[in-house]
């Protein structure tokens, strides 16, 4: 069972085709230059078996809440996620949110020109022209009515988001949303879960974001707690919706 995203209503792009795909536990929303539902359902059937064969040999690795030693020998996208987790001192789980968007994300650019897949939250872009990505938070005042601008890149990016009073996902702070930019899904998956665990009080939060731009590969921070928010990044520019 799926909770219902009614923010799924809000973050269509003009100009592409948008579908959902449904894979056991993983639910996206992709928006594409045309309707590639087959392909999107290969491509996550592809990333889930190659994990849920990875977790068969190596049980640990989805009880991890801290990072796991390298694996040289593991398939590309399980280094992947054991990379960001180690820049993040997280586990690797946190990581696959982000990875399973990634991996299918860059398959349909081979059809596609421009490819947004959003899994709960978390979200690899492929765009041709500026975004402004929605702020859900909860009950906070900038949920739903102000918005992260990202101007074109030129190569895809991730865009991910923790909480710690929404969703399923455990953490050890309190923030309404943590969201992390960077180039890579899984980096940005483990550091959302990471900044999210280190921020339970507004004091917190520019520490929380003065470590986060130290790890390599971060390439902006907005973190917000109840009326508070705290944001980093030249490529970010916080707007109202």
């Amino acid at each position: 069972m799926f909770e219902n995203r009614t923010y799924r209503n809000r973050h269509n792009k003009d100009g592409l085709v948008s579908f959902d795909v449904t894979v056991k536990e993983t639910n996206l929303n992709i928006q594409a230059d045309k309707e590639m539902r087959r392909q999107a359902i290969e491509a996550v059937l592809q990333c889930r078996n190659m994990l849920e064969n990875y977790i068969r040999h190596h049980p640990g690795f989805t009880d991890a809440f801290s990072p796991v030693p390298m694996d040289e020998t593991a398939p590309d996208m399980i280094r992947e996620m054991l990379a960001a987790a180690e820049s993040a001192r997280v586990g690797p789980m946190a990581a696959v949110a982000g990875i399973i968007a990634q991996q299918t994300g860059t398959r349909l650019l081979d059809a596609s020109n421009q490819v947004l897949v959003e899994n709960g939250g978390d979200i690899f872009v492929k765009s041709d022209t500026p975004i402004v990505f929605t702020i859900y938070a909860g009950d906070s005042p900038f949920s739903m009515s102000c918005g992260i601008e990202i101007d074109r890149q030129k190569t895809p990016y991730g865009i991910c988001t923790s909480s710690g009073t929404l969703g399923h996902s455990k953490s050890y702070g309190k923030t309404d949303a943590a969201m992390v930019f960077s180039d890579s899904c899984a980096l940005a998956d483990t550091m959302a879960t990471a900044l999210g665990n280190r921020v339970a009080a507004p004091e917190e939060i520019q520490p929380a974001i003065d470590w986060g731009k130290t790890i390599a590969g971060v390439r902006g921070i907005v973190i917000i707690l109840g009326e508070n928010i705290g944001i980093w990044g030249p490529d970010l520019k916080l707007v109202r919706l």
